[in-house]
């Protein structure tokens, strides 16, 4: 969704509604043309009776679509609902949502800030799904795991907790639910939050996929702690630093003593995506960006791992209940390998050579590093998480990051890459294996009524 076409909404007149779903019938696409009824029809009441919940019909009709990862027509219909009631709470974070997918940063903050001081519980239902999951996340940042895809809107019922903004008696206030995923995904942002969502998690009775202790030990300063000793695994030294550098002479010590050498990958902590991701070549350099930085920097050391061709490699691979499947491999001439931006459509050879790996990665990774990835996913200890890396030349693996917070999405159906869409299935089925067998006979027991004990 491109940025016109997010700024675009639904018309205000119920006569033009009433004529665009006599077009989708006409069309065959019935579902279209019921939205387009149900705005006329809200658009009328509301334009009769002010103040009722008319446009909480259309911010549905949005949800709708938004469940279906029809992320350019939700953003319309959500417009077209906030016009009505400015106060719509899941209108703002869905929105929010949406714009963080399309890499609109602030524009997704803003909306999110909206959305949970108004209300903390936002619960996303189509039919009647066959379990309530509650989704513990954060609302004031963006360290959440993306659950749109694990969690699709004709198995389960998303239940919505911005914790961060939650007092500790709403916890008690929550509707029904069979179980917890605690989606706060990144361990810079959970780390503040870790006495209260302890204080929830005690008075839960339900399964919890996600523990915040496992999350915790995926700091990148951790990583060598954690994944060090696994057989066939090099991760790069990494510093967490806390405040700009007194000296050019302290920062020297201080990555001596950790063993980060030039060049050197500097980061905010609880950033993603790349964002102000910068390679200093030499201390000056990175003196002078830490001293322009505020909060806690990630620096680690940059390994030139270029492949023959002359392109940087990047495999990830999801674990679901400690499992691995194959995602997606990123080949890029640039050393910040990101998929977006590698243009991967663009270049058949690159694709196929992902495609192999989709189909077979033990074939194109190797006996060792298939060991590898499968230590690191029982070392993790997440019900959900990933790893990105590549492939050295004498079959190791050189792990960039270890954690939760790992992006799953569908392609387009009518687009280049629909073909990886089957993949992504296989981790979607996985995942509802296993809240399968985590709720269990609980399902029955919510759905009939009973609450969780907090």
């Amino acid at each position: 969704m491109d940025q016109s076409a997010s700024r675009e909404t639904e018309p205000h007149d119920p006569a033009v509604h009433r004529t665009l779903a006599e077009a989708r019938r006409a069309q065959g696409d019935l579902l279209g043309a019921l939205a387009h009824l149900i705005a006329a029809e809200a658009l009328e009441e509301s334009a009769a009776m002010p103040g009722t919940g008319a446009p909480m019909k259309i911010c549905n009709v949005a949800t709708g679509y938004f469940m279906k990862g029809e992320f350019e027509a939700a953003a319309r219909w959500y417009r077209l609902a906030l016009a009505l009631d400015a106060n719509l709470a899941i209108a703002y974070q869905n929105l929010a949502a949406i714009h963080s997918h399309a890499g609109r940063s602030g524009e997704a903050e803003a909306c999110r800030e909206r959305a949970y001081r108004i209300q903390r519980v936002f619960i996303e239902c189509i039919g009647e799904p066959m379990r309530r999951v509650l989704i513990l996340c954060v609302g004031r940042t963006s360290g959440n795991v993306p659950v749109e895809t694990l969690l699709p809107g004709d198995t389960c019922c998303r239940i919505k907790y911005a914790i961060d903004y939650a007092a500790i008696e709403e916890d008690r206030q929550l509707p029904p639910f069979d179980l917890v995923f605690n989606a706060i995904g990144d361990p810079d942002v959970a780390a503040p939050l870790a006495g209260r969502l302890e204080h929830f998690l005690v008075r839960c009775d339900r399964p919890l996929l996600n523990r915040p202790s496992a999350v915790a030990r995926t700091r990148r300063h951790l990583m060598a702690a954690l994944l060090g000793d696994v057989a066939d695994v090099l991760l790069a030294p990494c510093l967490s630093f806390e405040c700009p550098p007194s000296s050019r002479a302290a920062l020297h010590d201080a990555l001596a003593a950790t063993g980060v050498v030039f060049p050197v990958l500097a980061r905010p902590a609880a950033s993603h995506g790349g964002q102000e991701l910068v390679r200093c070549a030499s201390l000056e350099a990175l003196h002078d960006r830490l001293r322009i930085c505020s909060g806690t920097q990630y620096l680690s050391t940059f390994h030139d791992n270029r492949y023959a061709d002359g392109c940087y490699r990047k495999y990830r691979i999801i674990f679901v209940d400690r499992e691995p499947f194959p995602y997606h491999l990123a080949i890029s001439r640039h050393w910040m390998v990101h998929y977006f931006s590698a243009d991967m459509a663009k270049y058949p050879e690159r694709m196929a050579e992902e495609r192999r790996f989709l189909e077979d990665p033990g074939a194109i990774l190797g006996a060792r590093a298939m060991a590898a990835v499968a230590a690191i996913g029982r070392r993790l200890d997440l019900d959900y998480g990933g790893i990105d890396f590549t492939l050295l030349p004498d079959g190791r693996l050189l792990v960039f990051e270890a954690n939760a917070t790992m992006l799953v999405h569908r392609a387009r159906d009518s687009g280049p890459l629909a073909n990886k869409n089957v993949y992504v299935q296989r981790i979607v089925d996985a995942f509802e294996r296993l809240q399968a067998k985590l709720s269990g006979r609980r399902g029955e027991e919510s759905h009939s009524g009973s609450a969780p004990q907090l």
